[in-house]
């Protein structure tokens, strides 16, 4: 059984990594729109990450006996003055959700919920290597600037990227 505290934070965690995969689709939609089919494909397999880590919390709760909480979702960010800043926004959204990890982390040390501490370990090594392609993607198109025909070439590569269950 899971400390009241830590499976509502749990709860909320859930759902916030639902609204993070809902907040992808409103940038690849962005970028669809602007004729960036790469960047649109790069942020739809983020999305399925995203579901993908929601599902994994939402077993979790599911595991330890409880009842995971659905509630609603906020209405992503859908304009965008560049794809710049959707992965400036895209590495925003990612450090808070490090943030929550970490609170979450503290909860479940707090609560001596050692499964729990163990559960929430992979999310931290997650989180880094998210933070971190964030960080590069946003080096390497400050660095491509206004180069059309590299920004071509980057969206390409991004085209090919596809997200697989770990």
């Amino acid at each position: 059984m899971l400390n009241k505290d830590l499976l509502n934070a749990l709860n909320e965690q859930m759902n916030h990594e639902f609204y993070a995969a809902h907040a992808y689709m409103a940038m690849a939609a962005y970028c669809d729109k602007e004729s960036y089919d790469g960047f649109a494909n790069f942020y739809i397999e983020q999305a399925k990450e995203e579901r993908f880590h929601g599902q994994k919390i939402y077993d979790y709760i599911n595991d330890r006996g409880e009842h995971a909480i659905f509630s609603s979702i906020s209405t992503p960010k859908s304009d965008f003055n560049s794809i710049l800043e959707t992965f400036e926004d895209g590495l925003a959204q990612e450090q808070d959700v490090t943030k929550r990890f970490y609170n979450l982390s503290e909860l479940a040390n707090n609560a001596k919920d050692y499964a729990t501490i163990s559960f929430l370990n992979w999310f931290l090594d997650e989180q880094v290597e998210e933070e971190s392609m964030f960080e590069t993607h946003i080096d390497y198109l400050k660095r491509i600037g206004d180069d059309s025909n590299t920004l071509y070439l980057y969206e390409k590569e991004l085209a090919s990227r596809s997200f697989d269950e770990e």
